[in-house]
This record gives C-alpha cells, sequence and structure tokens, in this order.
C-alpha cells in the first residue's frame, strides 16, 4: 500500500508542476501579474481560468467531450484514449515483467520495429484467408519481439552481458535493420516508392474495429486486457512465476534452492519481448495501417519503462498506468488545440512522473509520510 501511495503521489506531484508551467505559459496570467499588487483579484482569477480551462480541456479529450452534441461523440475521446492505452499497456507488461525478474528490458523500440515489420511483411506478403492471415501476422510479429529480447537474455545467461547495454544497442541495429528493409525493393519497401515504407496492410490483416468505423478504438485494446490477465496468473499461480519473481528477489539464493537463473533470464526475455512485439503489431495492423515505418513505435518503447515504473511491475497496476497515460496523450491534443497549451508540457508531465517514482524518499517528505519499513 506504501508504493501505491507514493505512486499516486508522484502523478500529483508531477500535476501540481504542470500547473505550475501552464500558468507560466498563459499570457493572461502573465499580463495580470504586471499590476498584482493593484488588483490581485485579476491575477487569481486569471490563474483559476487558465489552470481550469486546462484541465477541463484534457477531460473533453481524453474522456467525455462536454462540449459537442451526441452521446456517440462525447464519448469518442474516451475510446481515443483506449487505442492509445492498448500498446502501452503491452509494451508496459513486456519491461514489468523483466522487471520482476531483475532484468531491465530498455530495448522495447528495437523490439516493436522487428513485431511491427514481420508483421507488416506477413500482411503485405501473403494472401490468406482473414481467418489464417491475420492471426498468422499477429503470432509473427510476436515471435519477431521475443526473439529480438531473447538474444539479449541468452547473451545475459550465456556471457554474463549486462542486458541493459544489450538491449539498448539492439535498438539501433532493429532501427537500421528495419531501414535496409524498408529501403530495398523486395523486401519490405513498397513497389516503385523511393520512401522507406511498406505498402499499407491489406484488410484481411487488420485488427477489427470494437464500435464500427466511425471510432478508431480496435481489437488491440482487447488484446492489452487478456496479455494483462495472462501475465497476472503466470507471476501469480504459475510455478514459472514464481521463479521469475525468486530469480528477480535473489538470483544468489534461487540458484542455491535449484532454479536454472541462465534458463530463467532467457525465458522471462523471450515472454517480455513477445508482449513488446503484441504492442508493435498493435500499431501496424491496428492504428498505423497505412504501413510499416521506422516510425512505428511511436515512442512507446520508451514511455512503457514509465508505465511499468508507475505501475509497480504489477500487471493490474501497469494497466492503470496504460490508462491514465493513453488519457494524458488523447487529452493533449485537445489542450492545445483548445487552450494553446504546447503539448511538450504533457511530456513534461510524464518525466516528471518518472522522476518522482524513481525517487521515493522525495516524495515522502513532502508529504511527511512516514519513512518505509525494512526488513
Amino acid at each position: 500500500m506504501g508504493n501505491t501511495l507514493v505512486a499516486v503521489l508522484s502523478v500529483v506531484l508531477a500535476v501540481v508542476v504542470g500547473s505550475l508551467m501552464i500558468l507560466l505559459t498563459d499570457e493572461t496570467v502573465r499580463e495580470t501579474a504586471g499590476y498584482i499588487g493593484a488588483r490581485p483579484s485579476d491575477f487569481l482569477n486569471a490563474m483559476w481560468t487558465a489552470i481550469s480551462d486546462a484541465y477541463t480541456a484534457l477531460f473533453n479529450g481524453a474522456i467525455y467531450n462536454t462540449n459537442v452534441d451526441g452521446f456517440e461523440t462525447r464519448i469518442r475521446p474516451l475510446t481515443e484514449t483506449l487505442k492509445y492505452a492498448g500498446p502501452l499497456i503491452l509494451a508496459g507488461l513486456g519491461v514489468g515483467l523483466a522487471f520482476r525478474a531483475g532484468l531491465f528490458n530498455i530495448g522495447g523500440r528495437g523490439q516493436m520495429l522487428l513485431a511491427g515489420a514481420a508483421a507488416g511483411w506477413v500482411g503485405v506478403g501473403m494472401d490468406l484467408p482473414l481467418a489464417l492471415h491475420l492471426p498468422l501476422a499477429v503470432l509473427a510479429g510476436a515471435l519477431a519481439g521475443a526473439l529480438w529480447a531473447g538474444l539479449a537474455g541468452f547473451l545475459k545467461a550465456q556471457a554474463g552481458a549486462h542486458e541493459v547495454i544489450v538491449t539498448i544497442m539492439l535498438n539501433y541495429v532493429g532501427y537500421y535493420l528495419v531501414f535496409y528493409a524498408l529501403s530495398k525493393q523486395g523486401l519490405l519497401q513498397a513497389p516503385g516508392s523511393l520512401n522507406p515504407k511498406s505498402q499499407p496492410m491489406p484488410e484481411s490483416v487488420i485488427l477489427p474495429k470494437l464500435l464500427g468505423d466511425r471510432f478508431n478504438l480496435h481489437a488491440g485494446f482487447l488484446l492489452a486486457l487478456a496479455a494483462v490477465g495472462v501475465v497476472w496468473w503466470l507471476l501469480n499461480k504459475s510455478a514459472m512465476g514464481f521463479r521469475f519473481r525468486a530469480v528477480g528477489e535473489n538470483p544468489d539464493a534461487a540458484r542455491a534452492s535449484g532454479i536454472d537463473v541462465g534458463r530463467t533470464y532467457i525465458t522471462v526475455m523471450l515472454i517480455a519481448g513477445g508482449l513488446v512485439g503484441l504492442a508493435g503489431v498493435n500499431q501496424i495492423l491496428g492504428t498505423a495501417t497505412s504501413g510499416v515505418t521506422v516510425d512505428l513505435d511511436a515512442g512507446i518503447g520508451f514511455d512503457a519503462i514509465t508505465v511499468a515504473l508507475l505501475g509497480r511491475s504489477r500487471p493490474l497496476g501497469i494497466l492503470a498506468a496504460g490508462l491514465l497515460f493513453g488519457a494524458l496523450k488523447a487529452g493533449s491534443f485537445s489542450m492545445a488545440a483548445a487552450e494553446g497549451i504546447p503539448v511538450e508540457i504533457v511530456l513534461v508531465i510524464q518525466s516528471l512522473i518518472v522522476l518522482f517514482i524513481a525517487a521515493p524518499p522525495l516524495v515522502r517528505a513532502i508529504f511527511r509520510l512516514p519513512k518505509e519499513a525494512t526488513a
């Protein structure tokens, strides 16, 4: 409960600092500050208006838009939040699962790129009926992500290579491999194109829309929910999950008790990479169906680290964190359009969340919480 409270308060602190930045960028606030001594009420009213309008716009863009008519139009922001949350949850699960085994999977970008490229290759390179085409593309993407992350696990187990360095370097290798495939005719590049991009995904391989063509929410979100359930069962109800947690707590003790730590490293990275790979599949077969590009990860591979940290590497916590970050992403566009607030402020809020989560003593000191009990 203490860690959960610190996570919640970290979000609160980040929002408070973000509010201060909103005030600093608001012209009316700066103008009224010039004569605050004469009419302080103008300054206070401007502050309240700037902050309330900003977060109202965030709510309207992420949850429920009260400024439009029609129930379907009003709930569209919620569907956008769920759409953005899907790949964040999947990638966050991949990062969080590795965290639970004491590993740092920083290779989300490379794993998503390879997975998206594999799924896209199956999508545009094979002519199959829907019942086979879509499942095969999803499986190819998950397998590509699993093998790419599994390589880091193998090097960790066999050579003691640090997984942080390996996964970061594999991000670059994966990027240039996909860039090469997208730049060469006969591999992934669209015929007749000079740009590093594949053909659009055919209908037979696109994840179906959940609420019809009026909304962008697709079945990738259901895939994310299913993954949350599977990872929760894996960690809490299976012998394999027990081994993951044991190795994460103390690999020497786990080895002494008969657990093959090296094999556990490989297994957990394979599963983690498969989950991150599903995030890449979610993107290319659900959100960015216009074709595979080197930008298909959209920064999700790194955002997933924040999601996993905020969710304390617990599946349900990662679900909640993914929804929060999906809402921030969906709402940031509304804030920018309606109030002229830079989208970068939302990125600052996300970064501050990481900062405060990484410094629990700071959060406890600010809110005068008791120190965390130690064993």
